[in-house]
């Protein structure tokens, strides 16, 4: 079947529905949504039998629905309505909620359904980016799957949208307001949560903090500690801890809240108001633990960045857990496994191109810390989707374990860089030379399991995060006492060596510094544009050409002019 994805970006979730029709057999194509003559355009030039919706924020235009079945991925149980779903469950704490896919019509949410899921909400509020790339997008691909097979019926005919139906669980929500967004640090600890959480990654809880009016991202609970409510009571690794209503919340992320201003850590943004503050404990973004024969590094960086600093903390959490007597070693990556050096904090230095080029060679060492590991087995758990040096950096293990529907991009070629973490030996290493330079410059994502079929990955494990880490855990613990855990030891320590022999790491690592400096510093590909367009979210001017196939078949291009699009 030929489908169109209308989408307004190429996001994690639209990835994710592209990879899946291919694997389905499916002849799929990709339009930005960037205007309405440019949709209608797409399905003239692509003459879908199809349209698909996974995420789109702008209305379809009348004479596409009315000529083309366009369906909607919606993120919320049948009969919800409007833009701010997530949002609103969050906040409410709703105990369940769904996502539908429905037929677009005029009046927006309110056409006839071809099929939703239901799933629970957690207890504890979850982060909007958290739910969204989770149990949300899980119910939205089986939905992108259900509904292609549904259109190849011609018997199927959807359900309108009726009230009165049971399923029919969802109501009209207005658009979250200003006013909805306001966090109050008087409130109870939950009630932040909630706030902030309804509205992270974008755009962040309103509030006022050390006298600065800003946005509010990535927020935990806190230990019971006195003082007056907003007071910044403690700071650790770039979080800030601070009063509330009945406790404290420690705050990983801030924005000034004014055009133009950068999402960085909340240290960061606070600078000399919060300089005197104490040390706290109780907020770590690296952990060790260990068993008799296990150690585990986890980290779980904001969004999959890693700064200058997280690299050198997260170097010597690996240097630490490596001079351990364990026997394997697990990487354990966070809800975003990891993408690679932090543009955001990159683009707010005084000398960007300095720090650009000092957390290069901070996450090298990171990767040259898993690759040197010759004393363990090393396991590198990949829960959640990565991209850039964040793949790179986990091709470095023995094994590399994936969660079924994780997405990794494993290319640096939309940020105008080479790429270094050791790449140009990691990667084909495990895929061979023809295959890392396919996956390098055509810039396309790939599902995990599809990772696990070219040698990017060795197993691919279905099932919650908390599952599959329980998984991986387990694999660990049975590694440790193979019966030829000796024998694939002295294996590893082997094939390192005559590596080394052959070509040394380091030299890999000179060859791809010499060429990221010519990026970095001379801006030979266009990073300073690419990466400034990527932290200010600055719209796409065109579909990538090679996502657009309907275009590249028909000869037609809407991208001639354009700058990379930052997806």
């Amino acid at each position: 079947m030929r489908i169109l994805l209308l989408c307004s970006s190429f996001n994690g979730l639209t990835q994710r529905a592209w990879l899946e029709l291919r694997r389905a057999g499916h002849d799929v194509s990709v339009e930005l949504a960037l205007s309405e003559r440019v949709m209608l355009e797409a399905a003239e030039l692509a003459k879908p039998d199809l349209v698909i919706c996974p995420f789109l924020k702008e209305k379809v235009p009348a004479r596409l629905w009315q000529t083309q079945r366009t369906i909607i991925i919606h993120p919320g149980p049948p009969g919800d309505r409007g833009p701010s779903s997530l949002d609103w469950a969050i906040a409410d704490a709703e105990p369940e909620w769904g996502v539908t896919a429905l037929q677009a019509v005029e009046e927006m949410d309110a056409g006839p359904i071809w099929g939703y899921r239901m799933f629970p909400m957690p207890a504890e509020p979850p982060r909007k980016s958290a739910l969204y790339n989770g149990p949300v997008a899980e119910a939205a691909v089986e939905l992108v799957l259900e509904v292609a097979a549904k259109a190849a019926d011609p018997a199927f005919v959807p359900t309108p949208l009726d009230p009165r139906r049971p399923e029919v669980v969802g109501r009209l929500r207005p658009a979250m307001r200003h006013a909805d967004r306001d966090v109050s640090w008087a409130a109870p600890t939950e009630t932040v949560l909630r706030r902030v959480r309804a509205a992270d990654g974008a755009p962040g809880g309103r509030a006022t903090l050390c006298g600065l009016a800003v946005r509010v991202f990535d927020v935990y609970r806190g230990p019971v500690v006195a003082g007056e409510p907003g007071a910044v009571v403690g700071r650790r690794e770039g979080a800030v801890l601070v009063c509330t209503g009945d406790g404290t919340v420690w705050v990983g992320h801030l924005r000034l809240d004014e055009p133009g201003a950068v999402k960085l850590p909340a240290a960061a943004v606070l600078g000399d108001l919060v300089a005197d503050v104490e040390e706290a404990a109780g907020y770590s973004e690296i952990t060790y633990d260990r068993s008799e024969g296990v150690g585990v590094v986890s980290f779980d960086f904001y969004n999959g960045a890693m700064s200058t600093d997280q690299c050198r903390r997260l170097a010597a959490a690996l240097r630490y857990a490596v001079a351990q007597d364990t026997r394997v070693l697990v990487v354990r990556g966070g809800e975003t496994f990891s993408n690679g050096i932090h543009l955001n904090v990159i683009e707010a230095a005084r000398h960007p191109e300095m720090e650009a080029w000092m957390n290069i060679n901070a996450i090298n060492q990171v990767c040259r810390e898993v690759l040197w590991c010759t004393g363990q087995l090393v396991v590198v758990s990949v829960g959640g989707n990565a991209g850039a040096g964040g793949v790179m950096m986990g091709l470095g293990g023995d094994r590399v374990v994936m969660r079924a529907g994780v997405v990794l991009n494993p290319h640096y070629r939309t940020m105008g860089l080479f790429g270094s973490e050791l790449w140009t030996y990691a990667l084909p290493r495990r895929v061979g030379a023809e295959q890392a330079a396919r996956l390098t410059q055509e810039a396309l994502p790939i599902a995990a399991v599809d990772a696990a079929e070219i040698g990017l990955a060795d197993k691919v494990v279905a099932g919650t995060r908390p599952e599959f880490e329980r998984t991986v855990l387990e694999y660990a613990e049975r590694l440790a006492v193979d019966p030829n855990y000796e024998r694939l030891l002295a294996a590893k320590q082997a094939a390192r060596e005559v590596d080394e022999r052959r070509k040394p790491l380091d030299a890999y690592r000179v060859e791809e510094l010499a060429e990221m400096s010519r990026d970095m510093f001379d801006d030979r590909c266009g990073f300073r544009a690419a990466r400034e367009g990527f932290v200010l979210k600055r719209k796409a001017e065109a579909t990538p050409e090679h996502l657009a196939v309907h275009r590249e078949l028909s000869g037609a291009s809407n991208a001639s002019n354009a700058r990379p699009s930052h997806m």
